[in-house]
């Protein structure tokens, strides 16, 4: 049986702008994916003094940027159990959930790939589903994680679609094809300073407006 593939993509999502959109879509291309959920986060625990919007903006901007794309969807798995905020839990719930019918891929960046090592039950998060990790510069890849490694950095669709039939135990892959130069925290800063013409460049228009009508990140 051909298993359907998808990809939880967790993050606080605070806002969700291009960058995020095309990470995922360029990912959803390049692995071949039916489809990528999007996870926000309630609290990450690394973030709990951080002054994170509530979860109702972050869930509402992230509806706003997917609603034209039908192979994204968002998964409120994290937002209705904020006691149990850690990949491996949202992991093994949307397993339970989907079913056997679904092969699941785990979306990271290159940073959070660097503090692997120091997530809850990182050894079973390598052991229930495959990882995709984004790379970018300043970001070391090398290590001592106890996982097959797969280093798909510059090759093409065709390549990565032979490596993945090979549909055996979860594994880790590497890609440079979906790195977008945006960040949450400039857009942010963006928002404090009102600067619409520039939030527009870098966020979903729909995202920019809502921003704009709630007064977001103002303070």
């Amino acid at each position: 049986m051909v298993r359907r593939r998808a990809a939880i993509y967790g993050g606080t999502f605070d806002p969700v702008h291009k960058g995020h959109l095309e990470v995922a879509r360029r990912v959803r291309e390049l692995f071949e994916l039916d489809e990528v959920i999007f996870v926000p986060a309630c609290v990450p625990p690394h973030k709990r003094d951080a002054g994170i919007s509530s979860a109702f903006h972050r869930f509402a901007m992230l509806a706003l940027a997917t609603q034209d794309d039908e192979r994204f969807r968002i998964s409120t798995v994290e937002l209705d159990e904020p006691d149990r905020p850690y990949a491996v839990d949202t992991v093994s719930r949307l397993q339970d959930k989907l079913g056997s019918s679904h092969r699941l891929f785990f979306l990271i960046g290159a940073d959070s790939w660097a503090e692997i090592e120091t997530w809850r039950e990182w050894q079973r998060l390598l052991r229930i589903c495959d990882l995709i990790v984004v790379t970018r510069p300043g970001y070391p890849l090398a290590g001592s994680v106890p996982a097959e490694v797969i280093d798909l950095r510059a090759k093409s669709r065709e390549d990565i679609a032979a490596v993945l039939d090979d549909d055996k135990a979860p594994r880790v892959f590497f890609t440079n094809g979906a790195s977008v130069d945006i960040s949450a925290t400039a857009t942010r800063a963006l928002a404090r300073l009102n600067d619409r013409e520039a939030l527009q460049k870098v966020l979903p228009r729909t995202v920019a407006n809502y921003i704009a009508k709630y007064e977001l990140y103002r303070n």
